[in-house]
């Protein structure tokens, strides 16, 4: 099986990565804590079925130093991409890829995004400072994650954009009025984090599911807030589309995502070998104008914003 692109570069004049991402999320411990075995596993299963796009952050707790184990040898097969999750400020922005370079055992990331805008800082000096960063070799492509359709313009304004990364999926689907336009327009190459919404699109979770206190979701806004619960609305609906083009939910919310004009890729989180494999069967599901227009007709009742 390859995932690799299926025609789309990340942005106008970006390299081409694979149309299904590897997130590093769950591998760090974000969805709870797994050995690194299990991890390192996942992270190969992936380079051997040609899922060579990475991302992770310097916030996904271990998740960049068990990438730097997994990968040793391996870095020239990647496009590895991190994040950084804290300030924007110049000493800060110095020391977090340094920090991030060492836990991945790299002397360089493909790709480096801002996690979210930080106004504290003026968009102009944060991207000089980027900017700086790639002139050093340290980073060759600058992304940025969560901004707004203005923000993407912004910032594009003070140096080049390859990548962002919003929240969007068949739930999650305000990046459509203002965020993925802006894409479009700017020639920047949508990544699309949480194309499973947590989970939900998983089906494994009902109403009222509670999960552990080390599951970063047990406090996330999603469930928090009960906007999971409504999504049950159009889940099993979902299900069964899926099973009738001989799929399942987790592929179906995958194509959907990457269905939409703007996508690169599609960040898809992993605990296990298996799920990795799973999530890279997707890629060559396309799905037609009519199946889209099917779908749209069952995800009618619910939109859950951004």
């Amino acid at each position: 099986m390859d995932t690799r692109p299926l025609g789309t570069p990340l942005g106008t004049v970006g390299p081409e990565v694979s149309v299904v991402c590897l997130g590093a999320w769950p591998l760090g411990g974000g969805m709870g804590v797994i050995p690194d075995e299990q991890a390192i596993s996942a992270i190969h299963a992936a380079l051997d079925c040609g899922m060579t796009f990475i991302d992770t952050a310097e916030g996904y707790r271990t998740s960049e130093s068990v990438l730097g184990k997994a990968l040793r040898g391996r870095h020239d097969e990647v496009f590895l991409a991190t994040k950084l999750s804290g300030d924007h400020s110049p000493e800060y922005m110095a020391e977090a890829i340094d920090n991030s370079l060492v836990s991945l055992g790299t002397d360089h990331v493909d790709l480096y995004q801002l996690h979210s805008p930080k106004p504290r800082w003026p968009i102009e000096e944060t991207m000089a400072e980027l900017l700086k960063l790639r002139d050093q070799g340290k980073i060759r492509y600058i992304g940025v994650s969560n901004f707004s359709g203005d923000q993407h313009r912004e910032a594009a304004r003070h140096g080049p954009i390859s990548s962002s990364q919003p929240r969007y999926n068949m739930l999650f689907r305000g990046a459509e009025d203002d965020v993925l336009p802006a894409c479009l327009e700017l020639g920047i190459g949508v990544i699309a984090h949480s194309p499973l919404a947590k989970g939900i699109l998983t089906g494994k979770y009902k109403p009222g599911h509670q999960f552990p206190d080390d599951d970063e979701r047990s406090d996330h806004f999603v469930f928090r807030e009960g906007r999971a619960d409504r999504a049950w609305e159009v889940v099993p609906a979902l299900q069964a589309w899926a099973a009738d083009h001989g799929r399942d939910l987790v592929q179906l919310a995958i194509a959907w995502t990457l269905a939409h004009p703007s996508m690169a890729s599609c960040i898809a989180g992993a605990k296990t070998a298996e799920q990795v494999l799973h999530n890279a069967s997707a890629a060559d599901w396309r799905l037609g104008e009519s199946e889209m227009k099917e779908l749209a007709e069952i995800l009618a009742p619910v939109n859950l914003g951004v």
